[in-house]
């Protein structure tokens, strides 16, 4: 019967380290599972807020392109009515060298 009660002796150590070997290793599987979520978060973070940075700086630029756009809108509103004023007057300057040259020919006729 010894030799049976030695043999249960080995068998109960053998299953008593293979469990505890199981539960170290899920203990350091959870562990490397946990930093490695923890690292990965770390890392999508600095993904979005490197994102934030860019869009604002993108937003920032928009803004300055249309406020560059509403001035060169601005100036060509002027160009386009000082061209109406240039055209009035120039159509007024016929009519008065026409009346001109009426007034002149009626003197001499």
């Amino acid at each position: 019967m010894e030799p049976y009660i030695s043999l249960l002796g080995v068998i109960l150590a053998g299953i008593f380290s293979a469990t505890a070997a199981i539960i170290v290793a899920v203990i350091q599987s959870k562990s490397q599972h946990k930093a490695a979520s923890t690292q990965a978060k770390a890392q999508h973070d600095a993904v979005l807020a490197e994102m934030d940075k860019r869009d604002a700086l993108q937003a920032q630029r928009l803004d300055q392109l249309e406020k560059k756009m509403d001035k060169h809108n601005q100036l060509m509103e002027r160009t386009f009515a000082l061209e109406r004023r240039a055209d009035l007057q120039e159509e007024k300057i016929k009519v008065a060298n026409h009346r001109l040259d009426d007034l002149e020919n009626n003197m001499k006729g």
